[in-house]
């Protein structure tokens, strides 16, 4: 079998993300190569992301990598691959999902609620920011902040802000968790699409041939709670950049002293950017990861559909469109 080439983003917790798929593959004897690739995200530091114009700015070069067949895989941040499918690609595999909450970083408090009227805190975030809004009012001061993680907390540091909201995962990847004061944690705040998730994804025709080395990456549970929380959001039409936050979870529940049940949940959360109003639902199915994949995509899709239903029914067409 010939050399599997990963493509990946440049940026120091991209290589990480996909040196660790690397080395996972490597202890299973398969040869790999790494290949970055630079992406409009990344050539442009300093516009905010929502300004860039489109979505993908972090993974579409490496989707054109992949489907000239110049790599065999792309490992993304699954929070920034974007929903609508692109034709001839397909959405394959994810490890283990990682810490998923938002991390609260600062040099002048412990914890948000700490922090001082007027504080400013730095995100690129809109949905970060409608939820600080939505609890918080005005009290706060948000700001955007671009760069990677080391560039952003050089910031923090350097005092432009008084505190930053940055991904647990990418802290903890990074071996920089001591910088995590608190976490923004459920039922209060809840995450982005994918967030803590790596997602793989493939050219469609060449399944059969990665097939092996996929089944020994995915794991199961992760695979379906980012299948319905992606499904949500396909099914809102909303993007990466929307104020929507979620979390599917796997939970095992004793029917009877002999019996128990597992089920998908997924907690679905859409907000006015300027937090004033926020739409909530909480849906559950059953599921059996005995099951082949085709079964568990199918339930993982009709859970995320419901939810989204629900919110529509709630008005979430409306708060999306602004």
């Amino acid at each position: 079998m010939k050399p599997i080439r990963i493509g990946t983003r440049g940026s120091v917790l991209a290589l990480w993300q996909a040196h660790w798929v690397e080395q996972e593959l490597r202890r299973r004897n398969f040869d790999v190569q790494i290949v970055e690739i630079n992406t409009s995200g990344d050539k442009d530091r300093q516009e905010a992301i929502a300004n860039l114009g489109a979505e993908g700015v972090f993974t579409k070069e490496i989707q054109r990598a992949l489907l000239a067949d110049d790599v065999d895989l792309a490992v993304h941040s699954l929070k920034d691959l974007p929903t609508e499918p692109v034709a001839g690609l397909e959405f394959a595999a994810s490890p283990q999902r990682g810490a998923f909450h938002d991390a609260f970083v600062s040099t002048k408090a412990t914890r948000l609620e700490e922090l001082r009227d007027g504080a400013k805190i730095g995100t690129g975030s809109v949905r970060r920011q409608a939820q600080i809004f939505h609890y918080f009012g005005e009290r706060f001061q948000i700001a955007d902040i671009r760069g990677n993680v080391e560039t952003r907390l050089c910031k923090l540091d350097a005092g432009e802000f008084d505190a930053i909201i940055l991904a647990e995962a990418g802290l903890t990847r990074l071996k920089l968790q001591n910088r995590t004061r608190s976490l923004l944690e459920p039922p209060m705040f809840l995450p982005a699409i994918g967030q803590g998730t790596l997602g793989i994804e493939i050219r469609k025709d060449d399944a059969n041939r990665l097939q092996a080395a996929l089944d020994l990456l995915n794991d199961l549970p992760t695979y379906a709670a980012a299948l319905t929380e992606r499904s949500l959001l396909a099914a809102l039409r909303g993007g990466c950049l929307a104020p929507v936050a979620a979390l599917a979870s796997v939970e095992h529940i004793a029917k009877n002293t002999r019996q128990i049940e597992t089920r998908l949940t997924l907690t679905a959360r859409v907000l006015s950017p300027d937090g004033s109003q926020k739409l909530e639902t909480t849906s559950s199915l059953p599921i059996s990861f005995l099951q082949d994949r085709a079964v568990i995509k199918q339930t993982a899709v009709q859970l995320g559909q419901t939810a989204a239903k629900n919110l529509i029914e709630q008005g979430a067409a409306k708060l999306l469109e602004r």
